[in-house]
């Protein structure tokens, strides 16, 4: 196929075209990267860290800095909203199976005597309670959804190169979707910590959802789960995209999240109730209708207030952080390629992949436009 060349290929054409190697300390012996053309004479580590030590992280693969700092961040943003996030799953299941002041504040719906009743009878660890199996599945979830967002994006690209607002849409859709069926069973392990008061860790918590319905447990309320966070994430990927690139990376993250949350929270309240329904499957319009029926419309927005206050913000850390991160591997990137001219070495070439047939459009908001012979690096 036109455009696309096999490793073989790559490799022999790049052997070929291989210039000799310096023998001066600043370079070493050629690299390969797969899907990519050679990059030719890397310089050495120790010449990087004594010259130009930004240009250090022109060496570690873009995808590792990636997924360090998407972990990274989004780690550090779930562990300060923690709090609030385990008093918006109370809120959102009456109190799921606690008892006594707890139990009472979550039934009726008061965000602040619900926050302080689990510092009175759990302690301040409570407010933390259930935090580890998020933080275990903020990890792989957070690298999963932004790398497989930008993949979808470059497959729901047309021949142009030119991406529409309806498939920046399914991108959206298809990366929560990817991450949420990778990382649901630490959701439900999650959830079951923050509501049950008898079990007191993860080891505790997989055995009784294994009694429950062995490994079938850990995926009740899949289905209601990817109706929910299909366009959850639809929403806030492609806002943040299509929001002006003048704002800041916060306020960015921070607006698309709310408009996301505004409009997909009742799917969520339907799914935390599916998953709390032990050993037994509920149907997603059962639950939903079992909702209106009790508590009407407010019912489908239960916790939202301290969703909001948790969520919002965690969302502007979050891709603010990774940001950050690309900006910083730009720097380094130039940096790396500045030293290298600086030693008569030739700069790698670093392209990304692209779908057969696909153009080579760097431009970054889809709108066509002159193709440049070398993409900008993003």
């Amino acid at each position: 196929m036109a455009g696309i060349r096999s490793p073989c290929q790559v490799f022999a054409s790049a052997s070929l075209a291989l210039p000799a190697p310096s023998r001066g300390a600043a370079t070493e012996m050629p690299i390969f990267e797969l899907g990519e053309v050679a990059t030719v004479n890397r310089l050495a580590p120790a010449y990087l860290a004594t010259h130009k030590p930004i240009a250090l992280l022109a060496l570690v693969p873009r995808a590792a800095v990636l997924f360090g700092a998407g972990a990274l961040s989004g780690a550090i943003a779930k562990s300060l909203t923690a709090p609030l996030d385990r008093v918006k799953i109370l809120l959102q299941v009456k109190g799921g199976m606690q008892k006594g002041a707890i139990a009472e504040a979550a039934i009726k719906g008061n965000l602040v005597q619900a926050f302080l009743a689990i510092g009175k009878e759990e302690g301040l660890m409570g407010y933390w309670k259930g935090n580890l199996p998020q933080v275990m599945r903020v990890v792989p979830y957070s690298a999963a959804q932004l790398c497989s967002y930008e993949v979808f994006k470059k497959l729901f690209q047309d021949e142009e190169g030119n991406l529409s607002v309806q498939r920046r849409l399914a991108a959206g859709a298809c990366a929560g979707m990817t991450a949420t069926l990778l990382t649901y069973p630490l959701d439900t392990l999650r959830l079951r910590l923050a509501v049950d008061p008898k079990l007191r860790g993860v080891q505790g918590a997989i055995t009784v959802l294994l009694k429950e319905g062995s490994g079938a447990a850990f995926y009740r309320g899949l289905g209601a789960s990817m109706l929910g966070i299909g366009p959850y994430m639809a929403l806030e990927l492609s806002s943040y995209d299509l929001l002006p690139q003048s704002m800041p990376s916060f306020a960015r993250g921070f607006a698309a999240a709310l408009i996301a949350t505004v409009s997909c929270y009742p799917l969520d309240t339907v799914r935390r109730h599916i998953q709390l329904q032990a050993g037994r499957s509920v149907a997603y319009h059962t639950a939903a209708a079992a909702i209106l029926r009790d508590d009407g419309i407010a019912g489908m927005y239960r916790g939202f207030v301290p969703n909001a206050l948790k969520n919002l913000p965690n969302k502007g850390v979050k891709l603010s952080v990774f940001d950050g991160a690309k900006k910083m591997l730009t720097k380094a990137e130039a940096a790396y390629d500045e030293q290298c001219v600086a030693e008569g070495v030739p700069p790698p070439k670093r392209e990304e992949w692209r779908p057969a047939g696909r153009a080579r459009n760097g431009n970054a908001g889809g709108k066509g436009g002159a193709q440049p012979k070398q993409p900008p690096r993003k």
